[in-house]
């Protein structure tokens, strides 16, 4: 027994004493903020965790922010742009009135189809017809993206006026069963222009609130809000659908309140969206703001200055300049040379037809820069034409000439203020080329 303890000792004392790598040991920390404490620690696999320790906050809080974490981009509001917050009020509210009145139209189309006298093979042969008239309507309305760009926010609204004549269509189906396949087809036909025109300007909408890089931030919780409103609206679908719109005539009272409210909510949040690249309306209204003040707006300046509807009116104060039109039809043939010798150095023509307006025609690589010098000119000279009698190639090159004076300073305004002018998207706008 003695010797067997003494041999354990020996062992003892052969064996190497470890010293611990201060990097083995585990790094941890505290940060509190508010009223919240969390606790990060490095695991051995080197990813950071992290844990509450401690939440002061009350219960209503704790809600409000849980709800902003999971909907609102990261570091809302100060990682978004100005009006992000009255586009999402309303985007809600804009999914909640469709999805219900989309509950009601297919209950209606459902209703319509067992009406018909025809038999039950009959019936999925339109139902089939139907739903391949929603890919022509999306084949139609991909070839205007050029147009999409140029008008992001009136082409939203009126994806969703299309969106509401085919659902209206698709309501009143039961009214006329034997044209289910005609009434079905046209409106599923407009709904599929519909979602082309809403997906193609999703994406230039949300550009507009992108602050920081967070683009695909603000499109994932952009989803997330219109995912969580469109169950809403379809529950609340269903509930009228079993209740008031039982009947057809509740489901056109009901169906005419939803597509109204559907139509006001997409115009008001087309309001809030501040989009900051140069298109013919929004170029001639920071011309015109110049003009009259000295100052050039910022996007959200400007957003409720322009015209959602009619987005192409000219605007006087800034010219009433046209663009778009063809070389060979904006300029006499025997007056080219005669504009060109004017513009040498530009990439724009400038005619005036004698009138009131004033024609633009841009060359192929022609920037934001170079529409912002053709407004400027074209402003000009239809001040100068007020006040002088001189000849309109007179007029042309002294408003050139002061275009010149004051553009290096205007357009410093311009892009301090955030408008992109390395481009301008004048939708399928004709332009030449030498």
């Amino acid at each position: 027994m003695q010797f067997l303890q003494e041999k354990v000792k020996m062992i003892k004392k052969e064996e190497p004493v470890v010293v611990k790598n201060p990097d083995d040991f585990p790094v941890y920390w505290f940060e509190t903020s508010d009223s919240v404490s969390h606790r990060f620690q490095f695991q051995s696999d080197g990813q950071l965790s992290m844990k509450v320790v401690d939440d002061a906050r009350p219960v209503p809080q704790k809600i409000v922010e849980s709800f902003l974490n999971k909907f609102f981009p990261s570091g809302y509001p100060y990682s978004v742009n100005e009006g992000y917050l009255r586009y999402t009020q309303f985007r809600a509210l804009q999914h909640l009135s469709s999805a219900a009145l989309s509950v009601l139209s297919t209950q209606s189309l459902l209703f319509a189809a067992g009406l018909r006298p025809t038999p039950a093979q009959a019936t999925v042969v339109s139902w089939i017809l139907k739903d391949g008239m929603q890919h022509v309507g999306k084949l139609i309305c991909s070839n205007l993206g050029a147009r999409m760009d140029s008008e992001p926010k009136r082409w939203r609204i009126l994806a969703d006026v299309l969106y509401d004549i085919g659902t209206g269509l698709e309501l009143v189906s039961p009214l006329c069963p034997h044209l289910f396949l005609e009434m079905a087809g046209l409106g599923n036909f407009a709904k599929g222009m519909a979602v082309v025109a809403a997906r193609a300007t999703r994406l230039p909408i949300y550009s507009s609130f992108a602050k920081e890089g967070n683009l695909s931030d603000i499109f994932a919780k952009g989803e997330a809000i219109s995912t969580l409103f469109n169950v809403a609206g379809i529950g609340i679908g269903i509930q009228l659908a079993s209740t008031v719109c039982s009947s057809m005539e509740g489901k056109l009272v009901v169906g005419s309140i939803l597509s109204a409210v559907h139509v006001f909510t997409v115009v008001e949040q087309m309001r809030g969206v501040p989009i900051n690249t140069l298109n013919p309306q929004r170029t001639a209204l920071i011309v015109a703001n110049f003009l009259k003040t000295g100052k050039v707006p910022s996007p959200p300046d400007l957003r409720f200055q322009e015209d959602l509807l009619f987005p192409e009116r000219p605007i006087q104060d800034a010219g009433n300049v046209k663009v778009g039109r063809a070389l060979r039809k904006a300029v006499k043939p025997s007056q080219v040379q005669k504009v060109k010798e004017v513009f040498v150095e530009e990439k724009f023509l400038l005619s005036h037809d004698g009138k009131s307006c004033t024609d633009m025609v841009l060359e192929h690589d022609a920037t934001g820069e170079d529409a912002l010098r053709g407004w400027l000119v074209a402003a000009y000279a239809k001040s100068m034409r007020k006040k002088y009698n001189d000849s309109d190639d007179v007029i042309l090159q002294d408003a050139y000439e002061k275009m010149n004076d004051v553009f290096n300073p205007f357009l410093s305004q311009v892009q301090a203020k955030g408008w992109y002018t390395d481009r301008f998207l004048d939708g399928t706008g004709t332009r030449f080329a030498w």
